[in-house]
């Protein structure tokens, strides 16, 4: 029998929760062919006579299976096999069922199962497994493990990160539309983190995503095994912090799943006065209908009680051109703790994925956020010299924002002869509705801090507000987008996207409402230089900003289109050594030719124009067993080239955007004597960044070092960690200055 007459073998093979199955041992009884899946669960046996066959997987910790397969002549028989927990081992596979770090398995980043080599975007993704090592307790220390990225604290109370020369919000969570700027994000229910480098606008439209990309929490789901985890953490500034994960099938079918974490978090800042306290519930529910149909249903619900962060801005005779000029002492706050905040957020996901066939899927998906602050006292220092300042506060609040979103996916694969097709067709129909109220800001007085001062209390603030309320026009936005992912060869690929987005902004007062509809292609190609390791790609992409109308100083009105970026980039992707290694580098060029820019007599025009360029590396690697890498460089270009004639800032460079960024991180855990034990070391470096468009006052540079020892069994984990080792004094873009040297101690028992 000819070679061309012979058949192959594919297939994917799952844990029982769910995750893609590595190193299975899989035989075609009573043959020569053996094989081991890959890292994403894969395997393939080529050139096998027709015939049937008995297929055996087997793992440790889990049942061996067998199962008939036939093959057919020049065909591919294709099998998807779910491995089942032994009882024997039920409890060591729960426990050691991690995730590699270097995994970048995700449905979310192009809305439909691409593997990192096919995609011709660059994105990071930084798994839990890395989180427990570093025993990151908040988003912010979290994101930082990512190439280029540095987090913001938004003088609101929420986060953000600054990455490609532009910041941006938390603001997706599993692929839809979420909001932290009042209320920030706990790491108790993150699974991973997914970080999207580019203008993303047409598969996450404008609300989502930013200029620089999009930030994804991808929550922890359900899975068909029960087991539990508990852990504590303590340490420096009264920090104590308690998270539960509880998991357990509801059915002995096991067709009803149910999760539920918990997290609770106190802690005193660093300055003398200040406390963050936070309590996180979040139930999830999967429900397998029947063999095709299976609904996914999550929930957090988010309390916070804390103090924001001062906001300090410098007036241009002051003289001051950083923070290190200031004469008040680093760990010396001059408000009150009474002047706090409180604040929610409810969060729902809802999901319907249905099996049309082999080829085809439906998925629908419903997501409600709502942030609501019943009160945010935020302080205000603005300093006329190194010593003297006026103490400003607001009041914030009542507020609250809800977004709603109904989004309907089609995936699908198909063939046009041989050019093979993934498809992806959606929808999405968001309304967004906001009412706020507050305190106007006042200055409360002004003070030499080289001289005794007291913190100002909530009572002084109370007695001077003036309370306000605005009106907030609704939003309603709706989008429909495409993407075929064309297939000319098992190599060579293209990506081809467009989005197309009608916002509509109700009338509000005597302010007219507008509707502005934009525009959103996405182009892409990849080809693998070598099959299944390294990949070249390029790609064309774009975000958007919507515009309202301007009314200009003679009463007439500009009707401005929506604000564009466009972004060229071109890169290599690599996962190779048997998946020990995963890396890319790539080069960007992100252009914004139709900003917006208003001249001296104060009449707007959109002409101006900023171009941000660059480098990123990352590079993560486990070489040998027990030693882990995880490294990244970013190179930031960012600059205005034409603006505004009366700020004369052209060439300048943008505010929050450091040239250069390092990460790098990594851990080692012994093999055989002192097995269990590790050790771990890092460090973050930033460029000093502007903030100011005149290029008058920065935040200083910083380079921070951290350490960690650990010790770990199946059943437990006992970590310590040591930020900041040098006791260095930095700042964020705001302002907000940073936690001097602290030390963390978990312990996290598993059941």
């Amino acid at each position: 029998m000819s070679a061309q007459q012979n058949g192959k073998i594919k297939g994917t093979i799952t844990t029982s929760d769910g995750e893609l199955a590595a190193g299975v041992n899989i035989i075609l009884k009573n043959s020569k062919y053996w094989t081991v899946s890959d890292e994403n669960g894969n395997f393939e046996f080529n050139r096998v006579k027709p015939n049937t066959y008995t297929l055996q997987v087997s793992l440790a910790g889990y049942e061996t299976s067998e199962s008939e397969i036939i093959v057919a002549e020049s065909e591919t028989a294709s099998v998807n096999l779910q491995l089942k927990v032994s009882n024997k081992e039920l409890k060591e596979v729960v426990v050691n069922s991690k995730k590699s770090i270097l995994s970048k398995k995700t449905d979310y980043v192009a809305r439909m199962p691409l593997t990192n080599l096919e995609n011709p975007q660059v994105y990071s993704v930084i798994q839990k497994e890395l989180l427990m090592e570093q025993v990151a307790v908040d988003i912010k220390s979290a994101v930082q493990n990512s190439p280029g990225v540095v987090s913001i604290s938004y003088p609101s109370g929420g986060v953000g990160v600054i990455f490609r020369g532009f910041s941006t919000g938390i603001n997706a969570r599993n692929g839809m539309e979420t909001v932290s700027g009042r209320s920030s994000v706990d790491l108790g229910n993150v699974e991973r983190i997914e970080i999207m480098k580019g203008p993303s606008g047409t598969l996450f439209g404008s609300s989502v995503s930013s200029f620089g990309g999009v930030v994804n929490l991808v929550t922890k789901k359900p899975f068909e095994t029960t087991a539990a985890e508990v852990s504590y953490t303590t340490g420096s500034f009264n920090l104590n912090r308690l998270t539960a994960d509880v998991n357990t099938p509801l059915n002995k079918e096991k067709t009803v799943l149910f999760r539920v974490n918990m997290a609770v978090n106190r802690e005193k800042s660093f300055l003398d006065y200040g406390f963050n306290n936070t309590l996180l519930f979040a139930p999830t529910l999967t429900y397998k209908a029947s063999d095709k149909l299976t609904f996914n249903i999550d929930a957090e619900l988010y309390n916070v009680n804390n103090t924001r962060r001062t906001y300090n801005t410098y007036a241009a005779t002051s003289g001051i051109t950083n923070p290190n000029d200031l004469k008040i002492d680093y760990k010396k706050s001059m408000f009150h703790d009474d002047n706090d905040a409180k604040s929610s957020a409810t969060k729902v996901f809802a999901q319907a994925e249905y099996e049309i066939s082999d080829n085809w899927k439906s998925t629908t998906v419903f997501s409600y956020v709502g942030e609501d602050v019943e009160r945010s006292y935020q302080s205000y220092a603005v300093w006329s010299s190194p010593t003297q300042v006026a103490r400003r506060v607001g009041l914030w609040g009542p507020i609250y924002n809800n977004y709603t979103n109904i989004q309907e996916n089609l995936n699908g694969q198909f063939s046009t002869g041989s050019i093979k097709h993934k498809f992806l067709a959606g929808v999405n129909y968001r309304l967004y509705s906001s009412n706020f109220s507050g305190g106007t800001t006042f200055t409360l007085d002004n003070i030499d801090i080289t001289t005794p001062f007291a913190p100002i209390r909530r009572k002084a603030v109370d007695a001077g507000l003036v309370l306000t309320s605005s009106p907030v026009a609704d939003q309603k936005t709706f989008s429909a987008y495409a993407c075929d992912v064309v297939n000319f060869t098992d190599r060579f690929s293209a990506m081809l996207s467009l989005r197309l987005d009608n916002f509509e902004r109700a009338k509000v007062g005597t302010v007219e409402g507008y509707s502005q509809t934009a525009l959103s292609p996405k182009l892409g190609l990849v080809y693998e230089v070598v099959k299944d390791q390294v990949s070249v790609f390029g790609n064309y992409m774009n975000g958007f900003q919507n515009m309202q109308p301007v009314t200009q100083p003679d009463a007439t009105q500009l009707i401005v289109d929506p604000v564009y970026a466009v972004q060229y980039e071109g890169g290599v992707k690599a996962e190779a050594f048997n998946k020990k290694l995963s890396g890319s580098v790539s080069y960007y060029n992100i252009t914004i030719d139709n900003a917006t820019r208003t001249d001296l007599n104060g009449y707007t025009f959109q002409d101006a124009k900023q171009v941000s360029k660059g480098l990123d590396f990352e590079l993560m690697a486990t070489p040998v067993k027990g030693l882990s890498l995880v490294a990244g460089y970013a190179y930031n270009d960012n600059k205005i080239v034409r603006a505004s004639q009366a700020a004369n800032i052209d060439g300048n460079k943008a505010t929050g955007a450091p040239e250069n960024v390092v990460n790098f991180w990594t851990t080692y855990t012994f093999q055989n004597k002192l097995k269990g034990l590790g050790i771990g070391a890092g460090a973050n470096y930033v460029d000093k960044n502007y903030f100011t468009a005149d290029n008058t006052f920065y935040m200083p540079s910083y380079t921070v070092y951290n350490a960690t020892v650990y010790y770990e069994k199946p059943s437990w984990r006992l970590g310590l960690k040591f930020n900041n080792l040098t006791n260095k004094k930095y700042w964020d873009f705001w302002g907000s200055s940073q936690a001097p040297t602290n030390i963390l101690a978990n312990l996290t028992i598993k059941f």
